[in-house]
């Protein structure tokens, strides 16, 4: 089991940029959703947009956005329509505690990465999304890695990501047990317009993955 493990296996619907993405997602039994505050992602929405979307969020789900190495300033701009901001860059240690609401970090699962240093070095994160590495890109490869890189224990709750399908989600977290899962281009028919039925499958392998 990697990190604390609480009861059942979160999940996050990641790169939402429309009403009915989040109405879908949210009638699922989504426990996070995610807005791409970078622009150099296909999936990014502006300030604007992200207040229109926090807006449609009810009570008891989890908002998020994702920023790659971007100003303190404009994160803080964003922090009042988010409940969570997720630092998927190289920033610090420092620079991640500047948030004025509870942050995660997304790491890249290149060779060489030391889990447990990682863990101790954003000590003031509330998790590690762990992610598939590919040069150039900060996430949303659509890859996974070798989940047997992950310890066995961790002292940060291990978010997974990278390349997660409705088909292979169960596998993950058996062979993982993380704290939560995190998916975008897994539930969409095209990039940043997702399909309730691949939300709704998603969710329900994760369910079902638990039971076994």
């Amino acid at each position: 089991m990697s990190g604390p493990m609480i009861g059942r296996t979160r999940v996050k619907i990641c790169g939402l940029t429309r009403e009915e993405d989040i109405d879908a997602a949210v009638a699922a039994g989504a426990d996070a959703l995610g807005f791409v505050l970078w622009p150099g992602s296909q999936r990014a929405i502006d300030e604007e947009r992200l207040a229109q979307l926090a807006a449609r969020v009810p009570a008891f789900v989890t908002r998020v956005g994702l920023f790659v190495d971007q100003c303190p300033e404009f994160v803080h701009r964003c922090e009042a329509h988010l409940d969570l901001v997720q630092y998927h860059g190289d920033e610090t240690p420092t620079l991640c505690a500047q948030a004025a609401r509870p942050w995660i970090k997304a790491l890249r699962m290149r060779d060489g990465l030391d889990l447990h240093e990682a863990a101790e070095r954003y000590a003031e994160s509330r998790g590690l999304l762990l992610d598939a590495y590919k040069p150039g890109v900060p996430g949303g490869t659509g890859d996974t890695f070798d989940w047997s890189r992950i310890p066995a224990t961790l002292a940060k709750p291990v978010i997974l990501a990278g390349g997660l399908t409705a088909t292979n989600v169960g596998e993950a977290i058996r062979a993982v047990r993380p704290y939560a899962v995190d998916v975008s281009g897994g539930v969409e028919h095209s990039r940043g317009i997702k399909e309730p039925t691949r939300i709704r499958a998603f969710i329900d392998h994760v369910f079902l993955a638990q039971q076994s």
